[in-house]
């Protein structure tokens, strides 16, 4: 028989889903919205620590949401780091502004800080100021909102985080995303809670979240018919995902301590094999480590396309790092500053199977993989 399927990051459903889901159909409330949504969305209130929070239909939602109550509009220009998902940057393509991009820093692979400061200073020369910055928590790496926000302010620009990745992540015992005007969490069926889709919208400052419920619920005017002044999206969040979303946030502590501790079993197993590497530690922050993420040498003797070729070959799903959105072809007319850091990183990295089928067994079977490829290529057949 087959190996059955190992996933990069696969959902982990319990009976608690079953239960809540169960209360959400009882109740009759299946259309958008209803008390799981307003369970949901406090009970993300009390864990991240923001005193509001929406609760939508994706994480891109969220963050067009937040680039529209920040009166991104054609023709502005944003700032994004180049090493993300293309969902970090589409939200920019939606409000008809530019896109321009930055590099990473090698130390956290998170948005270089002082290329970012020295960008948003010669956009202003240019007499084109950037609108906003996206700045993004990498494999669940929190950026240090305090320091892009000092940047952002310095140059009038609006700050959005994407802990897309990081939910569960803290910096200096703060949950991640605090310093933004606004923070934007997913909960993608690979993210370490999901919603089947979803994801929400979090901020300090209750009428940004005001403003961007009105919008996400087709911007209707309160008033006993439809009325609307100006178009909104249907990115609401349905009451029974919300139920789902309720019952999986209960376990997300435990969730972040597995994988925590199943990185630390790779960096121990592997960290010493020659020229590997994993992602790197971020002083007094706790990363939810989402991914584990490998890094490879260029001397190495088996690369990570070669392993996870042989990865594959026993059905075991691994994935390159994000590919840097200078490089794709959709970006191919947009201004990068740098790049070297995010290609060399697209180039060396490897994310390995990081969910709850990760197993003693299983880790057993990776790292031999990895151990023998790069020891001896030739001795695992791709």
């Amino acid at each position: 028989m087959a190996n059955p399927r190992i996933f990069l990051s696969p959902p982990q459903i319990s009976e608690r889903e079953y239960d809540l889901v169960r209360e959400a159909l009882d109740s009759n409330y299946v259309a958008p919205l209803g008390p799981m949504v307003d369970r949901f969305e406090a009970a993300l209130a009390r864990y991240t620590g923001f005193p509001h929070a929406l609760a939508l239909s994706s994480g891109t939602a969220a963050l067009h949401l937040a680039l529209r109550v920040l009166g991104v509009e054609a023709g502005d220009r944003v700032v994004v780091p180049s090493l993300t998902f293309i969902g970090s940057v589409v939200p920019v393509l939606y409000q008809g502004a530019e896109p321009i991009f930055v590099d990473s820093s090698a130390k956290d692979w998170l948005i270089d800080a002082d290329m970012l400061d020295a960008t948003l200073a010669r956009l202003a020369r240019e007499g084109r100021p950037a609108k906003a910055v996206i700045v993004v928590d990498l494999y669940g790496q929190p950026c240090d909102g305090a320091l892009y926000a000092a940047i952002c302010d310095r140059h009038g620009a609006a700050l959005v985080v994407d802990a897309a990745e990081s939910l569960g992540s803290t910096l200096r015992g703060r949950h991640a995303g605090h310093g933004a005007q606004i923070t934007c969490l997913s909960f993608n069926g690979n993210k370490i809670i999901t919603t089947s889709g979803g994801g929400a919208l979090l901020s300090d400052d209750e009428a940004l979240v005001r403003r961007a419920r009105n919008l996400s619920q087709q911007a209707r005017v309160p008033v006993a018919h439809y009325e609307h002044v100006e178009f909104g999206y249907n990115y609401r969040l349905s009451n029974i995902l919300g139920a789902i979303g309720l019952a999986q946030l209960e376990t997300i502590e435990d969730r972040v301590a597995r994988r925590r501790a199943l990185f630390d079993a790779y960096r121990d197993r592997l960290g010493g094999l020659p020229g590997l590497s994993f992602i790197p530690d971020i002083p007094e922050a706790r990363c939810n480590r989402w991914l584990s993420v490998a890094l490879f040498d260029k001397n190495v003797q088996a690369g990570p396309e070669e392993v996870r070729l042989a990865l594959e070959a026993v059905n075991i799903e691994a994935r390159a790092v994000w590919k840097p959105m200078h490089m794709q072809p959709l970006f191919r007319d947009a201004e990068m500053v740098g790049g070297r850091v995010a290609e060399d990183l697209f180039a060396r990295g490897l994310c390995l199977p990081s969910g709850a089928q990760v197993d003693d067994d299983v880790l057993d079977r990776i790292c031999a993989i990895v151990d023998r490829l790069v020891e001896a290529p030739e001795a695992v057949s791709p």
